[in-house]
């Protein structure tokens, strides 16, 4: 006997599930519900089968293929219009008219037993035999009544419950003879139970209803589908989970990863290759998909998660359903009934309520909270570009496919035969796609020079010495598995916002020069990098009186480049330098803000038990640094930058320093007393250095530990900073901490509120409105300065959700009731707008 599938419906009642995958191929603890169905076929002799398919029917055909994996022959066909349940097997006549068939939904779970219904169907002579099940609630199904027999007396198609006189429904399962095609008209919509039956019990026809015992659940609303997973895992129905059974009822598929701290409750499933961080807690009638993420702090309860799903940090899941290749941000919350599409973006701290269904491919902006439907609305990814390049979590998503768009598109904005410098940190990431990058680079006419593992402001320097551009890929700051990808200018600095957006149009538009074969660039990789560096530094800044003064120095590279760099320098200098953390480790390229701390504290006890004149501390790639004084203190990186400024204007430079407006008014003074005046830029890093590489200007920070020596380059840059202030040190013969002592204390304190996309607009006319006659700068954003002097500044940040807002004060509790002051003021518009 061959058997029939019906697998062509769309399964509208489950969208969006299924607006673009169809519904037998929605997976039921890891496997397609239709795959189930297969296995329950072959189970019972069934191996030769036809599959109708008509919606989305390449996915269904392009998954089981022929049929071979699963030990079956599969053919198909294909409906070119909805031609109903017996209308779609008509379609099949003719590889069904020679023997008995059986019929069945490729949407439906069951264990029933086939080989005693096809029993019952022979021994009764039948022409149709109906296979049935009792469910308590029949409104959604066929009534079926039959004779003592077991004959049918009269069907009744989805009764209301006026109408229900019986709970023994039509599963649409069915075996029938070939002559039951001579009741179905060809090529045109015809239904089983609404056309084909009536008829022949008009007729007399003998049709034999057949009631199964066992497991039966058509997957035809959400409810169903999380029902149907949690019945696999409580062992209801008969069928094969794939993995092994780790403790009762915890199901964990080959290759998945899980931490020891994971807090598992089953019955559970984790697939294939899955991983699951320490922190996260798993209970009952979860279902992981294959390589789903889920990251420390989780938490999942009756979540079913379908393949390659990022789970992010501190996320809260439960009783809801989240499609493929679809990216759930730290502290998102996903309430009970609510389904989320294929390859969306839910943003951090964004809560989307329950039964609340949002469709394939859209974006919810982070901190928002949605409590309807997300069908039409998509916000989609603005622009590429974050605050330092383009970042995000590696293979999540920054992926090897979007490196290599990436690469393609700025290529396309720069000349054929034009040279890019290309160079990473030392983490493994970096690497893989680095090569990713330069094959794209290569393959759309682009020379590149390929530094391999630097510290950043040598791949500047390169970036300037010929280069059209540069790219530098480096792990995000205190986030161990995110990428960024920086570009460069022909100077070495940041690309420009009008750079940026050229290179967002072309990456938008995936518009991509391609070379022909005789045009493809050149891959070389440039020697003595770190010689050429050192030299163009020791000769461009004054290091005068170093020797002389004999300085004891400890410097920490922090486990980053900066290792690589730094004894071409320190042995030039001629002071006595003590090295710590010089060994580069691939599987630790950053530090989180804890570590950091924690190393600027064993630094200032080394500073301190040595007697040396300062510590230095530099971060991974050597771009910044943190100092400590001579007693070992820290001097929090705001403090540098005034201790630097000082420094610098007390040598008698004349000209301006350039400093973000966030920095704290104290730093005017300072240069005021000193004859210097102070040039305020945006926040943006590529504005900044711009601003430092204008002439008549002698210095740069942006009291981060980003530092600008302007006679050496026009970016930041670690070591140039740290030779500088060694100059300054030995010539002024004070100490960082008499220096420090000097300075006022400034009282400047910071605040970020979430804020939806929507709301920005609102919220920045509402400031400017609530200024009134004060007096407002707009150089970034809105800062707004009160009578007395104090002050606020509210800047939309230009990636994410958030406003931020700083304020300045006399002292600590005047600056943080003015920063409370304009939080309210900020929050009661995002309130009024949404």
């Amino acid at each position: 006997m061959k058997a029939v599938v019906m697998a062509g419906g769309e399964g509208t009642r489950l969208r969006p599930m299924t607006a673009s995958m169809p519904k037998p191929l929605l997976p039921v603890v890891n496997r397609p519900i239709m795959e189930h169905v297969l296995r329950l076929l072959k189970r019972h002799g069934l191996t030769d089968t036809v599959v109708t398919v008509q919606f989305l029917a390449s996915l269904v055909r392009n998954y089981f293929g022929d049929g071979e994996e699963l030990g079956m022959k599969l053919t198909y066909a294909n409906e070119e219009k909805p031609l109903g349940t017996a209308g779609s097997v008509k379609n099949a006549e003719d590889a069904l008219k020679d023997d008995s068939f059986l019929v069945i939904s490729g949407d439906a779970l069951t264990d029933f037993d086939l080989s005693e219904l096809m029993e019952f169907h022979r021994s009764k002579g039948a022409m149709v035999t109906v296979c049935l099940t009792r469910v308590p609630n029949p409104l959604e199904f066929g009534i079926t009544i039959l004779d003592e027999e077991g004959r049918v007396e009269r069907f009744l198609e989805k009764p209301t419950w006026g109408q229900v006189f019986s709970d023994t429904v039509n599963t649409g399962i069915y075996v029938m003879e070939p002559e039951v095609f001579d009741y179905v008209a060809a090529d045109t919509s015809v239904d089983w139970s609404g056309d084909v039956f009536p008829q022949l019990l008009k007729e007399g026809k003998p049709i034999y209803g057949f009631v199964a015992e066992g497991y039966w659940e058509d997957v035809g609303t959400h409810e169903s589908y999380v029902k149907a997973q949690a019945d696999v895992l409580e062992g209801k129905v008969d069928v094969d989970i794939e993995g092994f059974e780790m403790a009762p009822g915890v199901w964990v598929a080959e290759g998945a990863e899980v931490d020891r701290e994971a807090v598992l409750r089953g019955p559970l499933y984790i697939g294939d290759y899955a991983k699951v961080e320490g922190g996260v807690e798993i209970r009952e009638h979860t279902v992981l998909g294959s390589n789903v993420v889920v990251k420390r702090g989780a938490f999942l309860h009756k979540a079913v998660i379908h393949d390659n799903v990022y789970v992010g940090p501190q996320t809260n899941l439960r009783g809801c359903v989240i499609g493929k290749n679809t990216d759930v941000m730290r502290a998102a919350r996903i309430e009970d009934g609510a389904v989320i599409g294929d390859e969306c973006l839910v943003e951090e701290e964004s809560i989307v309520a329950g039964n609340v269904r949002v469709y394939p491919f859209k974006t919810i902006e982070a901190g928002a909270f949605v409590n309807t439907s997300v069908i039409w609305e998509s916000r989609g990814q603005e622009h590429l570009f974050g605050a330092r390049g383009v970042s995000g979590i590696i293979n999540v998503e920054i992926t090897p496919e979007l490196a290599v768009r990436l690469a393609g598109a700025y290529a396309t904005t720069l000349k054929k035969g034009a040279t890019v410098t290309i160079a990473r940190d030392h983490s493994r990431g970096a690497r893989a796609l680095k090569r990713a990058m330069i094959s794209a680079l290569q393959a759309s006419a682009i020379e590149v020079r390929d530094l391999e593992n630097v510290p950043m402001p040598v791949a500047r320097q390169q970036t300037a010495r010929g280069s059209a551009g540069g790219i530098f890929l480096r792990t995000t700051p205190g986030v161990p598995d995110s990428l960024d990808i920086l570009f460069f200018d022909e100077r070495g600095a940041d690309l420009s916002q009008a750079g940026q957006r050229k290179l967002d149009r072309v990456y938008a538009r995936q518009e991509y020069r391609r070379a022909f074969p005789g045009e493809i660039g050149d891959l070389t990789f440039p020697a003595t990098v770190f010689d050429s560096y050192a030299g163009s530094l020791l000769r461009a800044i004054d290091t005068s009186g170093v020797r002389d003064a004999k300085l004891k120095v400890v410097a920490d590279v922090a486990n980053g480049s900066a290792s690589l760099l730094l004894p071409s320098i320190l042995g030039k200098l001629g002071i006595e330098a003590l090295t710590v953390n010089p060994g580069m480790d691939e599987a630790r390229p950053t530090e989180t803000i804890e570590e950091r701390r924690a190393g600027l504290v064993r630094l200032g006890e080394l500073v301190a038990s040595s007697r040396a004149a300062f510590g230095v501390r530099f971060d991974p790639v050597g771009e910044r640094v943190s100092f400590v004084d001579e007693r070992g203190r820290i001097i929090e990186d705001d403090r540098s930058l005034l201790v630097m400024l000082d420094l610098i204007a007390a040598e008698g430079r004349s000209g301006k320093v350039a400093l973000p407006v966030t920095t704290t008014r104290i730093a005017e003074q300072v240069a005021a007393y000193h004859g210097t005046q102070v040039l305020w830029t945006t926040t943006s890093p590529d504005d900044l250095t711009r601003a430092a590489s204008s002439e008549g200007t002698v210095f740069g920070g942006d009291g981060r530990g980003g530092f600008v020596v302007p006679e050496f380059s026009g970016v930041f840059d670690g070591t140039a900073a740290f030779v500088r202030l060694l100059g300054l040190v030995a010539r002024t013969q004070l100490t960082l901490s008499q220096i420090d002592a000097r300075i006022p204390r400034a009282h400047v304190h910071r605040r970020d509120l979430a804020t939806p996309w929507a709301a920005k607009g609102m919220v920045m006319r509402t400031v400017v409105e609530a200024a009134g006659e004060r007096e407002v700068d707009t150089t970034d954003g809105v800062r707004v300065v009160e009578q007395d002097g104090r002050w606020t500044m509210v800047l939309p940040d230009p990636a994410e959700a958030v406003t931020h807002l700083w304020a300045e004060g006399p002292d600590e509790t005047s600056t943080l009731a003015l920063l409370d002051e304009w939080a309210a003021v900020v929050e009661s518009a995002g309130r009024d707008q949404t």
